[in-house]
């Protein structure tokens, strides 16, 4: 079974969900739910929903081609989550292919090990 959202993790995705649906201009929108697809893709319904906000996005922006390529994601993303199969770093936008693994952030890439930092130290204290 997979291990869910670590707290850390959660609240930084939870975050930049937040920041999309605050934001007064597109640009911010789609950079937040781009930074909350890196911070998803591990886990399958966080992935998913990162999607979906997505596509619901690209629907406001009548942009046919995202929207398109939102409803292949939302199909392939969260199989792929559970296979450990999503390229690191990859921000999800149609713009960028299924598997190009991209650089994560710095402060992704941070929040991103300091969670395995804790589970690698949780798993060695059983």
């Amino acid at each position: 079974m997979p291990s869910p959202m670590p707290p850390a993790v959660r609240a930084a995705f939870e975050a930049e969900l937040r920041q999309a649906r605050t934001a007064t201009d597109l640009d911010a929108m789609w950079t937040a739910l781009e930074r909350a697809h890196i911070l998803s893709q591990s886990w399958a319904w966080p992935h998913t929903r990162a999607h979906w906000h997505m596509f619901v996005l690209a629907l406001k922006c009548r942009d046919q081609k995202e929207a398109w390529g939102q409803v292949i994601r939302l199909l392939v993303g969260a199989p792929g989550s559970l296979m450990g199969r999503a390229p690191e770093g990859n921000i999800g936008r149609t713009s960028v292919g299924l598997r190009t693994v991209m650089p994560v952030p710095e402060d992704l890439a941070a929040i991103l090990a300091e969670d395995k930092k804790v589970t690698v130290s949780s798993a060695r204290s059983r």
